[in-house]
């Protein structure tokens, strides 16, 4: 067998094999995995590479290569096992900033000069160090920041606001075509989705992503950038039609001359506004 091929069929064999060795690996995010972790991915990368070229014995190299692989595996598991064998073989998160102040002690081992912490503050959207309290520089050399509690930014639980729970909006047109299992998820089928479309006036063909949300709100983006689409109004339709009923309520109210029916309006009336303050945080945004 010719040289090229050899290589040829090596190199298809042994990246599928890579594929399969790295999914086994686990996912990581390449921007925050570990040095530890790079490293083997780099070192699996070679020892494939050198296979490939026929560089070393291919038993040679799988023997290598299953080091690589395997021994990460091992340790990944017994780091689930052991708070010291995942200290050891990840690192140890370091505090950077405690109680407003700078550790310059930890700053020197991290390797870390001033300038560069400053840096990594501000891309936290921490641009004044005495707004923050704590930071720590994690295992995988990511920066965390916390705020001191009078600069955070005002949720609505500070406020007592109550505020309706969101689920994951779903993704039930891309590209023009249907996707029936998000649709399905949400409790709607295409000919809900089909009214909602003919309601708009909107062609199916000329959706690029529809998006629906817990709330039954639809999204949605066309290839026609010119084409200006109402937005979605449901529960603040349905907020003011409880008001519609309610201020309907109170006028029935003044104008009966009807003792009964005057209280009786009155009292629906009341009814109504109470059951308006609780739905009002989930109707309204």
């Amino acid at each position: 067998m010719q040289a090229w091929l050899q290589i040829l069929l090596s190199s298809v064999s042994l990246f599928f094999l890579l594929l399969l060795l790295t999914r086994v690996m686990g996912k990581r995010n390449l921007a925050r995995i570990t040095p530890f972790r790079f490293v083997c991915y780099i070192a699996a990368a070679v020892i494939a590479a050198a296979i490939s070229l026929q560089l070393t014995r291919p038993a040679i190299g799988l023997v290598a290569l299953s080091v690589w692989v395997l021994l990460p595996i091992a340790l990944d598991y017994l780091s689930l096992k052991s708070k010291w064998v995942h200290d050891l073989v990840n690192g140890k998160e370091t505090v950077l900033v405690k109680h407003g102040k700078i550790m310059e002690e930890n700053l020197l081992q991290t390797r870390l000069t001033g300038e560069e912490l400053l840096r990594e503050l501000r891309s936290k959207n921490a641009f004044n160090l005495a707004d923050v309290e704590f930071a720590v520089m994690e295992d995988t050399g990511d920066i965390s920041v916390f705020m001191k509690s009078d600069k955070k930014p005002v949720a609505a639980h500070d406020l007592g606001i109550k505020t309706a729970p969101l689920a994951e909006p779903q993704t039930v047109i891309l590209d023009g075509n249907i996707l029936p299992e998000p649709l399905a998820s949400l409790g709607f089928n295409t000919e809900w989705l089909g009214i909602q479309l003919e309601t708009i006036g909107v062609s199916l063909d000329n959706v690029f992503v529809g998006q629906v949300d817990s709330s039954g709100d639809l999204y949605l983006d066309l290839f026609d950038d010119s084409v200006q689409l109402p937005q979605p109004k449901i529960k603040e339709m349905l907020y003011a039609n409880f008001e519609k009923v309610q201020a309907d309520l109170t006028t029935f109210s003044l104008e009966t001359q009807n003792e009964a029916a005057k209280q009786m309006y009155a009292e629906h009336a009341k009814q109504i506004s109470r059951l308006m303050a609780k739905l009002k945080p989930y109707l309204l945004r």
